[in-house]
């Protein structure tokens, strides 16, 4: 099914040759022949430094949902801002179901309004788009750079380079500054043949996911989709695998630019923004991944990782042990002191038992996915047993073709419910499963407690990814776990899927305010919405208090910070503070806020008592107290900010990891003003909560762009010596930290 090469390759004359070969085909060094990707031209056009190893990108417009654009605009406010200086996209997908918090909700959409008249953007009201469906439809094109607040912002199959950040990189936009980063590596993806009936892009992007994750093939790198395979996918299935990419961990995505694309741009009316796209002859990539299309087979990734993937006739053909190994990762992962219910338990009789389906979001909720689950339900019922399904449709211009069209009601009359656009399902915000229960979602992530869940209150429950023929499939059988190719004729999906776009519900209800901004407007504050509070600088030498170790191999940041019912708090950095680490380590907070409360007073009064004690006999007025985090692998999976922020917010000063699993992570991180140390043998060090690091002259080395940094680990008393490493960081990212954040650094 995928075949992958890890070293550097040519493309020539549709075929690939060993790098070492280049020179007898008279091909160019690698230095030049990068120059004939995709990425590279699109790069290249975006960046405004002077060194394409450096890049300063400025990007064609941004988009962000309604749990991050509030602490966006406060940012980039609070550091000067007057105006958009770009298109920005502000869309509420995530907090549209007013579910905890009262008024909260509907308040930032009211500031989200409020903003987009003052400084010039575009609102799209609740439920009328989901963000990544809205910026395909209205924005992405070839050769363009858009910037979003979520991770999945990837738009590569209309021929766009798209990056998920953290807010902070969005607010140094809104400033007119550039997006940092070194030239990537460019990863060829080699598409051929054509899926089978019953085949969907989610199962393509699992095989990708399962076969990169794990050795980090394409970490930080863009994948550059191409080859004869693509001719035979429509958009929406190309969407649907270039949206996943984000779990392989890449930068970004591209895809070559074809006539589909062209007359999908002209059904969009916005034809006369298509230009072809595709590799030069002679291309170098730094690997490849072969894709062989019609070898691909319906995939289930169970929890708690997209990358935990296998075929559906794998794993049936391995359930038992399979469910146990899941009954083993639910007890470690979620830190339970006792194991809950087996999923042995629902195998009965040789098959396995399914609670819920679901079907939604940039991934799911697109229109030849929802067709396809039409198609195979229709005439038929989910049965009125413990299984059910819900399905939204990713924009109302969607889903009003689906319903000119029939397909709602074949849905409806199967007994599916009919949800609207909303990301809900996705991060814990709708449709959260039973205790106890399995879903199976054509959605993006399965990560612990991300249906929304609470371990801690004795709730359970599970999530695995499949794709939405499967997920009809499965309910076409009442629950019982179903591959679409195991049907008596499974649906084909033609590589032009027959559309028609009427983008009347926009007209109608979204707010076209780029480049119309209104000074004399005033932003509409609710009482949850608050500035961020005040940071101070980076002390001349730091002894750190450990307040939370983790050991896990990966660390996501919906374990740093949770989803779903803390969304509509994400405007209020205090408030939201109090769910860091809440469901994987639920001692974090007080922790980390007993040594926030010596250091404030240690600000005032360095010579008080409690001070003296803490500061371990040096001296105040130039040591400063702060909280550390330990994890080995932290960052995988969301873009938000509030993973490394509401740190910050408890007075933490640093992380400490044997690397960080994303860039994104890493730089929020970084703009939120916290060192990003790393530490390749920190699992040897037995790091626990309480333990202590000192750093003498930590800002005179950062200053003086030290990368080694010594320190002494406090453990129970004895004392051990250190090294503290800052790998690749930046002039600015220097200054960042050292001023105390981006806010700070941006006030000067």
């Amino acid at each position: 099914m995928l075949k992958i090469t890890t070293e550097g390759v040519y493309y020539k004359n549709g075929a690939f040759l060993p790098a070492q070969d280049g020179p007898a085909a008279g091909l160019s060094a690698p230095e030049e022949a990068k120059k004939g990707t995709m990425a590279y031209t699109i790069l290249k056009a975006h960046n405004t430094g002077d060194s394409m190893d450096n890049l300063a990108i400025r990007f064609d417009a941004m988009a962000s949902h309604d749990i991050t654009y509030v602490g966006i605009i406060q940012t980039a406010r609070a550091s000067g801002m007057k105006q958009f200086p770009l298109p920005y996209v502000l869309t509420n997908c995530h907090n549209s179901l007013c579910a905890v918090g009262g008024t909260i909700n509907e308040d930032d959409h009211v500031f989200g309004l409020s903003a987009a008249k003052k400084y010039g953007g575009e609102f799209v009201p609740a439920h009328q788009s989901v963000i990544h469906s809205y910026m395909r439809e209205r924005y992405a094109a070839p050769g363009k750079m858009i910037l979003g607040s979520d991770s999945h912002t990837r738009y590569g199959a209309y021929g766009t380079m798209a990056i998920g950040e953290g807010g902070p990189e969005l607010a140094r936009q809104l400033l007119e500054k550039t997006y940092n980063i070194s030239y990537p590596k460019v990863i060829a993806i080699y598409l051929t043949g054509a899926p089978i009936p019953g085949v969907g892009p989610q199962d393509v992007a699992l095989e990708l996911i399962r076969s990169t994750f794990k050795d980090g093939i394409v970490k930080n790198a863009v994948m550059e989709f191409f080859g004869p395979g693509v001719a035979n996918l429509s958009m929406d299935y190309r969407s649907g695998i270039d949206v996943m990419t984000t779990e392989t961990t890449c930068l970004s995505s591209v895809w070559s630019a074809d006539d589909t694309l062209k007359d999908h741009l002209a059904v969009l009316g916005r034809g006369d923004e298509f230009k072809p796209q595709a590799p030069a002859d002679g291309a170098y990539y730094d690997g490849v991944i072969y894709v062989e299309l019609d070898k691909i087979r319906p995939m289930i990734a169970l929890p708690f990782h997209p990358s935990n993937a296998y075929t559906i006739q794998e794993f049936k053909e391995n359930m038992e042990d399979l469910l146990h190994q899941v009954d083993e990762d639910t007890v470690h992962q979620l830190k339970l002191k006792s194991k809950p219910a087996s999923l042995l338990d629902k195998i009965v009789d040789g098959r396995f038992h399914v609670d819920q389906g679901v079907i939604a979001g940039c991934s799911g909720g697109t229109y030849q996915n929802i067709v396809r689950a039409a198609q195979i339900l229709d005439g038929h019922a989910i049965g009125a047993d413990e299984f059910w399904l819900s399905v939204y449709p990713t924009s109302q211009p969607v889903n009003l073709e689906l319903t000119r069209k029939g397909y709602i009601t074949s849905l409806m009359a199967a007994g599916a419910s009919i949800r609207s656009c909303f990301c809900g399902p996705c991060f814990g915000a709708g449709d959260v499963p039973a205790n106890g229960a399995f879903s199976i979602r054509h959605s993006t992530r399965n990560f612990p407690n991300r249906e929304g869940s609470k371990p801690s209150d004795g709730q359970v429950s599970y999530v695995a990814l499949m794709d939405a023929r499967s997920i009809a499939a499965t309910a076409l059988n009442g629950g019982v776990l179903t591959g679409a190719d195991e049907l008596p004729s499974a649906p084909v999906d033609p590589a032009v899927e027959p559309f028609s776009y009427d983008p009347t519900p926009y007209k109608a209800r979204v707010y076209f305010g780029v480049g119309k901004a209104d000074p004399s407007q005033e932003l509409v504050f609710g009482p949850n919405i608050a500035d961020w509070p005040e940071q101070v600088a980076l002390p001349e030498n730091l002894l750190l208090t450990v307040c939370s170790a983790i050991y896990d191999p990966v660390t996501t940041t919906d374990e740093l910070i949770p989803s779903g019912e803390t969304s509509s708090y994400r405007s209020n950095p205090i408030k939201l503070s109090e769910f860091a680490l809440s469901r994987k380590d639920p001692q974090y907070v007080p922790r980390a806020k007993e040594v926030l409360a010596v250091e404030k007073l240690r600000r005032t009064d360095p010579e008080a008592p409690e001070v003296k004690e803490a500061l371990m006999g040096h001296d105040g007025k130039d040591t400063g107290l702060g909280s550390l985090v330990m994890a080995l692998k932290p960052g995988d999976g969301s873009a938000r900010e509030q993973a490394a922020s509401c740190q910050r917010v408890l007075g933490g000063v640093a992380n400490l990891a044997a690397e960080y699993a994303t860039k994104r992570y890493r730089s929020n991180v970084v703009n939120w003003g916290m060192l990003p140390f790393i530490a390749e043998s920190v699992k040897d060090w037995n790091v626990q909560p309480g333990d202590k690091l000192y750093i003498p002259g930590v800002r005179a080395a950062l200053d003086s762009g030290a990368e080694e940094i010594p320190a002494t680990l406090i453990q129970n008393g004895t004392e051990k010596a250190v090294t503290l490493k800052l790998p690749g960081m930046t002039r600015e990212e220097r200054d960042i930290v050292l001023a105390g954040c981006l806010i700070n650094y941006y006030a000067k």
